[in-house]
Parts: C-alpha cells; sequence; structure tokens
C-alpha cells in the first residue's frame, strides 16, 4: 500500500456486518497489519460508525463494536480546526454527507486513499483517490 489508506464508516459497517464488500476491507486491514502500518480514521466518522450501529442494534452492541473496533489497524485522528474548514467547504461544494466531507478532508490532508462503497463518494472522485467495495 502506498498512499495512505483512510477508512469511511461505511467501509466499516459492511466489515462488521459482513454486508457487501467486506471481504475486501478485510485483506486490507490484514496487509495493513502485515505491513505494520495502520489505517486512519477521523473522529468524526468513528462518531458516524458508532451512532449506525447503535441505532441498528443497540447500545450493548455499539459498545462492543467500538471495543472491537479499537483492535484493528487503525488510528482515529482528533479532528482540528483546519480540517473542520476544509470539511465545510467541501460539504459547501459537493452533495456528500457532513461526515463524509471529513473522511474526504482527511484523504486529502494525508494524501490518502478513502476505502468506502458510498455512492455519495462519486461526487469527489476528482479530489481523493477511492478504492471502491
Amino acid at each position: 500500500m502506498k498512499k495512505p489508506i483512510v477508512f469511511d464508516s461505511f467501509a466499516l459497517l459492511s466489515f462488521f456486518h459482513k454486508e457487501e464488500g467486506w471481504e475486501k476491507v478485510k485483506d486490507i486491514l490484514r496487509r495493513l497489519v502485515s505491513e505494520d502500518k495502520k489505517g486512519l480514521l477521523s473522529r468524526i466518522n468513528w462518531g458516524e460508525f458508532y451512532y449506525i450501529i447503535r441505532r441498528r442494534v443497540g447500545k450493548v452492541k455499539a459498545e462492543e463494536a467500538l471495543v472491537l473496533l479499537e483492535q484493528l489497524p487503525i488510528e482515529i485522528l482528533p479532528v482540528d480546526d483546519q480540517i473542520v474548514k476544509e470539511a465545510a467547504e467541501i460539504k459547501a461544494e459537493y452533495p456528500v454527507a457532513f461526515a463524509d466531507a471529513f473522511c474526504v478532508a482527511l484523504a486529502r490532508r494525508v494524501e490518502g486513499c478513502v476505502i468506502t462503497g458510498d455512492p455519495e463518494f462519486k461526487s469527489v472522485e476528482g479530489l481523493i483517490a477511492i478504492e471502491w467495495l
């Protein structure tokens, strides 16, 4: 893997729920481990991951999912004012969810590749590298 891997919550949700594309996410996670690297996840997308799981399966399972997430080769990055501003600018110009705009802003900052299957990201394909599930 040459570019840093940036996970969208869509990819992690597909992995945790064994939905379409989950095996590709599993392979990427295994590669990260074998290369002694970590993927990246914005704290905002971490929150998105949590609330979606909580809505789907309840608070207890969502808390368990966060514990499991911590065991994956993924670094959860904080947000600063500059990334918030960039995410807001992306949201203003492109039809993506605000949480997705944070994922895009992070990918731009680290010159990374977003892992997702979320069709909203089609509108930002010119801004970032995307590996589709």
